[in-house]
């Protein structure tokens, strides 16, 4: 049984998904939890990634916290228990990855955990308490990194737990993207390649502070030599007009403010921009494979791996965004020596790597 909720679980889980509907000796069941409040866009990346319908979507939606991984857990627990799956299979960090891992400990059932060991060590970030708890309820753990792996060993996972998977949206990424450069998306926005730069930002400590996004805000504002696509996700848009904010971004001759954008289409842009601004963890990792600088708006990162190779930095406060952001432009042939470094999220063989160690666990029924 395999839970997601959120839309980056989405991206991760398709190519297991895709590998184990190849599978005869699997039987798959997807319960999605519904936390990504807004049904339709969780239905067109499912349309998007051509992955088979839920068994059940709970329909949780938006909440605090405690109530939303709470609501998640009683109906997770249910459906569980009625089931009774021979493994539960929780990706990434969000709250439907502890609900998921919390209610099948409960129950006795073996937990896998995919997209293990990423650590950014900030107990302030809601996904690296989620990372850790779920890590140690869980029996299987699929590192994406060596640095993941090393973070379990440190932990005192057992090894025997631990495999060196490499990482499933790598997967993802290589499958899609020819289609994906053929999303239309620059014609549309009436971009040329390496021209632009792309803006997203959804963390609570970024929206939810004004200071901080206020000041996010005037770094952006002060870059009047390069066009910024920002696409906003829908709680930062609220979060913007109640600070008043959008009336001065749209003000702005350099800023283009778009909704949120489909998976293909966020690949293309990202792939064709000239740098990235964001505090999401999937796209830094995305960026990184499409050779695109990435400036990450967050004091600490779970993928250290893209910021000590060069292709990534933290920068949180106007100052350093407008400095850092500097010296990635005027970098002589910086995508060039980005597409050189060596690839530490593995061969894009992740999904099947993670399908074999499933099936080393369970044994067949009779």
């Amino acid at each position: 049984m395999l839970v997601l909720g959120a839309r980056p679980q989405i991206i991760k889980s398709a190519p297991l998904i895709h590998q184990v509907l190849k599978d005869s000796e699997i039987e798959l069941q997807i319960v999605h939890t519904g936390q990504h409040y807004d049904y339709e866009m969780s239905k067109t990346f499912f349309d998007e990634l051509n992955l088979p319908s839920p068994l059940m979507n709970l329909g949780v939606g938006s909440g605090s916290h405690a109530w939303q991984t709470g609501k998640m857990m009683i109906g997770l627990e249910e459906i569980m228990a009625k089931q009774r799956p021979e493994v539960i299979v929780v990706p990434g960090d969000t709250n439907s990855t502890l609900a998921g891992a919390l209610a099948a400990v409960k129950l006795n059932l073996p937990v896998a955990h995919f997209e293990a060991g990423a650590r950014s060590y900030d107990m302030r970030m809601p996904e690296e308490v989620n990372r850790r708890l779920t890590d140690h309820c869980s029996r299987l753990l699929f590192a994406p990194t060596e640095n993941c792996l090393n973070n379990l060993s440190e932990e005192g996972v057992p090894k025997d737990h631990v495999f060196l998977s490499g990482d499933t949206m790598y997967d993802a990424l290589l499958y899609h993207l020819p289609k994906a450069l053929k999303s239309g998306i620059l014609d549309k926005l009436d971009l040329e390649i390496e021209t632009f730069g792309v803006l997203t930002l959804h963390r609570p400590e970024n929206v939810d502070d004004m200071k901080r996004l206020e000041n996010i805000v005037q770094a952006m504002m002060k870059m009047e030599d390069l066009n910024i696509v920002f696409s906003i996700h829908p709680r930062t848009k609220k979060m913007l007009r109640i600070a008043g904010l959008m009336k001065l971004l749209r003000k702005s001759r350099h800023l283009r403010l778009i909704d949120p954008v489909s998976y293909h289409s966020m690949l293309n842009l990202t792939r064709n921009a000239t740098i990235v601004f964001t505090d999401s963890g999937g796209l830094q990792k995305e960026a990184f494979w499409l050779h695109t600088p990435c400036v990450t708006i967050r004091e600490t990162t779970e993928w250290v791996e893209t910021v000590e190779l060069g292709a990534n930095t933290l920068a949180e406060d106007e100052k350093t965004i407008l400095q850092r952001t500097r010296r990635f432009l005027v970098a002589e042939n910086l995508k060039e020596s980005l597409r050189k470094l060596p690839n530490p999220f593995g061969d894009g063989q992740a999904a099947a790597k993670i399908v074999h160690g499933l099936k080393q666990f369970v044994t067949p029924r009779a």
